[in-house]
């Protein structure tokens, strides 16, 4: 357990007022929400063997033959264009060692190497790494080791947790046998047993706690008990000394604990936690414009320069989104005429001939229904559209796609085009896997979604 911490200490140590903890709770708050959703996620996959969600043990690679459904809802916006493989690693004894088959060149494939603050710190892959194949050594911290024979790469982790999310493209159903087989192929073992070594002693077993909610971490005060917890595998980051000092004088920081008990602390923390959602909201407001993209807020810690609203707001519309070389994500939230999306409208996308998403890899639209931001359960089954429909959709007189976006059939013609809309609030996901530079450059440019009667 983690030890009590009183509010009533801090507040003989340094004379906090409530108006300080409020602010100081509000910078915890932003700081730390992608990291508490985050152990709910990971303690869901890997830790609470009666979640619905459980995958496996940590250090364990657990192949997910499938793509995602609306039956899927612990992670906000899934991707369902590609089969996933999950592996959480525990990297406190010693590295893990990811192998990968070689794989046809036309296919993609990465592994998204995900820390416990949420940076995308690596990945191995179509795009970075290949599709030749090799073995890749992921360190914890504090692993001292030298570079083994038969690894390719040495990559370094700042936290002693981490999630790898594997995504193999599928081209079509009838191409799920050559996924699973690639799945089968994936290889995940403890450094020793790749060597063929004996095994160090274990790490102490951890006594994981119980997350919050996603609805109750948005405003019980017990948030910041969890992101205690989970910053005991976080070593403090040289750039973040000061922001740990100042959190501290609330209670939080590794093994630490918040006590409430105290009535205007307890009202200061959860006027500190509104603010941040206020504060979201604006950010939301500049995401849905597109004053803010999607690649501005994935990537490594040096790549976002510690912008935390960025990283929460990442979290809150799309945990685990990757970074913007690896994949792009123009969202649709407005219509042309600024206009949040409903069902109860009807619209059209229309992408000239010679202007569709332009990819080293794949494409595509996914719809998500609001506030919950998951797939949609329709007639049809439909959940997107890609680039590997090309041949089932019905080209334009000009040979452009116009898509329908809407909650009834547009009628059988238009029927191979359509993304089944909720009945209420949705948005739309695009996806451009291994962007090309003119995506990246922002000279290629999304068509709008237009309200048509």
């Amino acid at each position: 357990m983690i030890p009590a911490l009183r509010f009533t200490s801090a507040l003989a140590q340094t004379s906090i007022t409530p108006d300080n903890a409020r602010a100081i709770a509000k910078e915890a708050y932003i700081y730390g929400f992608p990291m508490v959703d985050n152990y709910r996620i990971e303690h869901a996959y890997f830790v609470d063997v009666k979640n619905p969600e459980y995958k496996g043990p940590w250090n364990t690679l657990v192949n997910i033959p499938r793509v995602y459904t609306p039956a899927d809802t612990a992670i906000q916006t899934p991707n369902s264009d590609t089969p996933y493989s999950m592996l959480g690693m525990d990297l406190r004894a010693e590295p893990m060692v990811l192998t990968v088959p070689p794989i046809e060149k036309r296919r993609y494939f990465s592994i998204q190497l995900i820390d416990a603050y949420t940076f995308n710190f690596a990945y191995i892959g179509s795009r970075t790494t290949g599709n030749d194949g090799g073995s890749y050594l992921i360190a914890g911290p504090g692993w001292k080791g030298e570079t083994p024979k038969r690894v390719k790469e040495v990559i370094r982790s700042e936290t002693e947790l981490v999630l790898a999310a594997y995504r193999t493209q599928l081209f079509n159903p009838d191409d799920i046998d050559n996924v699973k087989k690639i799945q089968g192929e994936y290889r995940a073992e403890p450094l020793s047993k790749f060597l063929g070594q004996a095994a160090p002693a274990a790490a102490p077993a951890i006594d994981f706690i119980k997350p919050l909610s996603l609805a109750d971490e948005k405003t019980s005060p017990e948030f910041f008990n969890i992101l205690n917890f989970v910053l005991q595998f976080c070593p403090t980051d040289p750039s973040e000394i000061e922001l740990m000092a100042r959190f501290a004088k609330i209670g939080v920081g590794a093994g630490k604990a918040v006590d409430v008990s105290l009535p205007e602390m307890k009202k200061a923390i959860e006027e500190g936690m509104a603010d941040a959602w206020t504060d979201l909201e604006a950010f939301r407001k500049l995401f849905d414009s597109g004053k803010v993209t999607s690649g501005e807020v994935f990537g490594t810690r040096a790549y976002l320069k510690n912008n935390y609203l960025y990283r929460m707001g990442a979290a809150v519309l799309g945990i685990y989104g990757n970074s913007k070389d690896e994949a792009m994500y123009p969202a649709y939230a407005i219509d042309a005429d600024g206009k949040k999306l409903n069902g109860a409208n009807k619209y059209t996308v229309h992408f000239a001939a010679d202007k569709l998403p332009p990819v080293h890899a794949f494409w595509s639209l996914t719809m998500y229904e609001l506030p919950q931001s998951l797939l949609v359960a329709n007639p049809i089954n439909r959940y997107l559209l890609n680039s590997p429909m090309l041949p089932q959709f019905v080209r334009d007189a000009d040979g452009g796609l116009t898509f329908y976006i809407q909650n009834e059939s547009p009628g059988k013609d238009k029927e191979p085009n359509w993304l089944p809309a909720p009945k209420g609030p949705f948005i739309i996901a695009m996806r451009l896997y291994w962007p090309k530079q003119e995506a990246l450059d922002g000279t290629w440019k999304q068509p709008p979604m237009k309200r048509s009667t």
